[in-house]
């Protein structure tokens, strides 16, 4: 058995929820539990204590401890999220947005994790953009910059489904930007210690399989028979604004075709933390990711 903890809930990580309700796991031949954690840092410590097996979660974090800790032993092994889930959504219409545009507007970004901004920040340096002269808000939670759209008291806000979906729905809130365009960006990976990859190698392999297999359902089922087979881990989210959640991340490309972690995605989300500050020195692909399961499952 494997012990797989959630690193938060969020509708971004739908194939992870999917994999457990088709039973793509159990029929790739091995038994995954899933364990809930409060927040990302409570499922990397409890990876690394040995209280799990695997935990899903962003690169970042990987690189960040192999920052800090030249002898660390995270290793990420499947790829699911390839690109950005992150919107951002303005409280008017503005059909010809340009990222430089931010920096006229008063706008919140995400507070509950560093990935979001620490990406949106290299876009809009890329941009040509001051991020000290930005009007941003980074102290408010998704739910209450979702709020302050609606109210008017936002003008702009960087968020993830369902809250984009659920703006746009009701026309409180207008498609600005979808982060997934930048391209390929490693965000959400299955991440285990070297010991484990080595000595459970079978059971991760049999996982990576059963990940393969549901990405490739992922982008063939409707979206609303996804939704309805999910709701049990989302049940405040409408089917409507789940299945149009869903096809919205499909479009963009959200989750990779199969489960192997790209040098392009990995590269990117590198550059952005080392023009943000986040790592004191360059982390290599090598250190952090083995693709050798993700290799064999896909063959």
């Amino acid at each position: 058995m494997i012990v797989l903890s959630e690193n938060f809930r969020a509708l971004f990580y739908a194939p992870f929820y999917a994999a457990h309700a088709t039973g793509a796991f159990r029929d790739a031949g091995v038994e995954v539990t899933l364990r809930p954690s409060p927040d990302p840092t409570a499922a990397a410590r409890a990876l690394r204590s040995g209280e799990v097996d695997v935990m899903w979660g962003g690169p970042l974090r990987v690189m960040i401890v192999h920052d800090s800790e030249p002898d660390a032993d995270l290793v990420c092994f499947a790829d699911v999220v390839a690109r950005d889930p992150f919107f951002v959504i303005g409280a008017k219409p503005q059909p010809d947005f340009r990222l430089a545009d931010l920096a006229k507007v008063k706008f919140a970004t995400v507070s509950e994790v560093p990935t979001p901004w620490i990406c949106l920040a290299d876009d809009l340096r890329r941009a040509g953009v001051d991020l000290d002269r930005l009007d941003r808000v980074s102290g408010p939670s998704m739910a209450e910059n979702a709020a302050a759209i609606r109210a008017g008291t936002l003008e702009a806000a960087q968020l993830f489904q369902p809250y984009a979906e659920e703006l746009l729905a009701s026309g409180a809130g207008h498609l600005w930007y979808a982060a997934a365009n930048r391209g390929l960006t490693a965000y959400t990976t299955l991440v285990t210690r070297r010991a484990t990859l080595e000595r459970r190698a079978d059971d991760l392999l049999a996982m990576t399989r059963g990940l393969h297999r549901t990405l490739g359902w992922f982008a063939a089922t409707p979206a609303v028979e996804i939704a309805r087979l999910l709701k049990s881990y989302f049940p405040d989210v409408g089917e409507a604004i789940f299945a149009a959640a869903i096809e919205r991340y499909r479009k963009l490309g959200l989750w990779g075709p199969d489960p192997v972690i790209r040098r392009e995605g990995f590269d990117r989300l590198h550059a952005a933390m080392r023009a943000f500050g986040t790592l004191k020195r360059d982390i290599p692909y090598e250190l952090c990711v083995d693709t050798s399961l993700a290799e064999r499952a896909r063959s």
